[in-house]
């Protein structure tokens, strides 16, 4: 963690360049430009930046991170912090107690009760959608990272642990964990842990409250959960309108137990093209843009901004599915190794994968699409996480690619050339440029080397990512909480989120993972994500690509951003921002 305070130290800049006599336009209402699209707002299931930063604004935690800090935390829902100093956290670690906060009402006019904190952490963990985020929670509580096993099938006796895991004691709500878990308190910070009207939620056609249904409301098919499209929360703003690849709008509750926020309607628009959002910008119909560090020369080049260098906790990779999806697949052609397509196991060839890691030019791609204002990472710990070290990376050598490829499927791929489709989300320029980089560099060793490169729309990119439907993809993690299991686990664990799509199956990856967040000893897990971090390059699992150093370019006349390495450039804390 002192890593982490000495990098936003170093690198939180703050510039502003002065614009005298700049009009302040709708100071109740800011808007923010984006080109990332909503998938859904139930807080069980939402997995991705855009739809955290509309939960976080509705629903609230028990507690949340204290200003810039990811390590101390002030409380929310919840009356106070707790820990082991007011008896808030038992000795041995396995017991958390929370006061409920009184007189909180939900945006529907029902008051909070304890009740609805444990309805709400019981039914989230009773979701537990494919791909989402409950594995948190689950493994926090659980000691279980899902509700079923490997084949899909439900795991017997978890609803009744998840039962028991949280109870209501008068005004308290206990959490018992099976074993000490060190990230807990930053886990309920996350939107997972949001806290829902039960009354509501179940007659809106969730979770009944009685623990022998459970089953019925386990993995919805993701489009289908009861709160895609609405929500109940007991935050600062309620949702006023959403017009899904157009504009979300927020609306101030004023009935909120935090005080009334400054900013009365919060827009998020949809705008994926960097010209539209820049001229946004510079007339002030947009108070603040996403910039993708591409353009952040034509940012600092403009007046009347102010902006922030915030270094991030995240990573981006270009990942490898060993086991796609051949049915009506059109990324892998004729879906056979005959020059016109690729075969499922495509990328489960280690001389397939290390051939693409040696087509990556990072130094060109840190100074072109960067302009050096990125960490190039080695592997998911990233720079400013626990026990991270610098572990090797194959450098660009177009020939040592050309050499591997010629080893793969024992000389085939060199002989009859294939064809296949990699993807990236729409209006990404920095994932664009990568995916351009590796098909162009790739089709340069040998004309029978075909690749397109697309891009789809983040809300179906997810889908079809949870389809195994593409062979390459590229994609980011932004923290969830600062530590290692963070960012292993998803990309490395076989039920990890993307570990999962990559069809990347290890025993030795799922024991240490396993291992390492189940010790305090910081010796132990030293050993174990060193370990880690060696496999990620020895095993070829995926092209490390960028730790982003994000650029918020806001108008000069927005007050009360708040730093912090947690949040990625979608995320937007609207109670705390003003216009003057």
């Amino acid at each position: 963690m002192k890593k982490l305070v000495c990098l936003m130290g170093c690198l939180l800049v703050v510039i502003l360049a002065a614009d005298i006599g700049a009009q302040v336009k709708n100071p109740d209402t800011f808007v923010l430009a984006d080109y990332r699209t909503v998938q859904t707002i139930d807080p069980a299931t939402s997995y991705d930046v855009a739809g955290s930063m509309r939960i976080w604004n509705m629903y609230e935690t028990l507690i949340f991170f204290d200003g810039s800090s990811t390590e101390t935390y002030v409380p929310l829902l919840a009356a106070e912090v707790p820990s082991v100093a007011n008896g808030g956290i038992s000795a041995d670690g396995k017991t958390y107690t929370f006061t409920i906060r009184q007189g909180v009402k939900f945006h529907a006019g029902g008051e909070l009760t304890p009740e609805d904190v444990v309805y709400s952490f019981k039914r989230n963990m009773i979701v537990d959608q494919d791909g989402g985020p409950m594995w948190m929670l689950l493994e926090a509580l659980t000691g279980s990272g899902s509700t079923r096993d490997g084949d899909g099938k439900i795991i017997d006796g978890i609803f009744d642990t998840i039962d028991k895991s949280v109870e209501v004691q008068g005004d308290k709500v206990i959490l018992h964990l099976p074993k000490p878990y060190p990230p807990l308190m930053s886990i309920l910070c996350y939107t997972a842990s949001s806290v829902v009207d039960k009354e509501w939620a179940i007659s809106k056609g969730c979770w009944d409250g009685d623990i022998k249904n459970a089953a019925k409301y386990n993995n919805p098919s993701p489009g289908y959960e009861p709160l895609q499209k609405i929500e109940n929360g007991t935050g600062p703003y309620k949702l006023k309108s959403w017009e899904p690849a157009k504009q979300f709008v927020f609306e101030r509750f004023d009935d909120y137990w935090g005080g009334k926020p400054q900013i009365r309607t919060g827009i998020v628009k949809y705008v994926k093209e960097w010209s539209t959002r820049k001229l946004m910008l510079q007339n002030g119909d947009a108070d603040r843009v996403v910039v993708d560090t591409t353009y952040v020369p034509e940012v600092q080049a403009m007046k009347g901004l102010k902006t922030y260098q915030v270094p991030q906790l995240g990573y981006t990779a270009a990942m490898f599915c060993r086991n796609i999806n051949p049915t009506g697949n059109p990324n892998i052609g004729s879906g056979k190794l005959d020059g016109d397509g690729i075969p499922s196991d495509f990328f489960a060839d280690v001389n397939v994968r290390k051939a693409f890691l040696h087509a990556f030019d990072r130094q060109t791609y840190k100074q072109d699409v960067f302009n050096g204002l990125v960490v190039l990472p080695s592997s998911p710990n990233v720079e400013g996480l626990p026990y991270h070290i610098d572990v090797p990376v194959y450098e660009f050598d177009l020939k040592k690619s050309a050499e591997y490829m010629k080893k793969a499927f024992g000389g085939q791929v060199w002989e009859k050339g294939f064809k296949m489709i990699i993807t990236h989300n729409t209006g990404n320029v920095m994932r664009e440029s990568a995916a351009h980089m590796l098909a162009e560099n790739i089709m340069s060793l040998n004309p029978k080397f075909r690749i397109d490169v697309r891009n789809v729309e983040w809300k179906d990119y997810i889908v079809q990512i949870r389809s195994f439907q593409y062979p390459l993809f590229l994609s980011g993690w932004g923290a969830d909480y600062a530590d290692p299991h963070n960012f292993v686990y998803p990309f490395m664990h076989s039920n990890g989120y993307y570990g999962g799509y990559m069809a990347l199956k290890n025993d030795e990856i799922d024991k240490l993972v396993d291992a390492g967040i189940a010790t305090a000893d910081a010796e132990k897990r030293r050993e174990i994500y060193a370990r880690l971090q060696k496999i990620w390059y020895q095993d070829a699992i995926g092209v490390p690509l960028y730790q982003q150093i994000v650029v918020r370019a806001y108008r000069d006349y927005v007050k009360g951003f708040v730093p912090n390495a947690m949040f990625t450039d979608d995320n937007e804390i609207l109670k705390r921002l003003s216009k003057q």
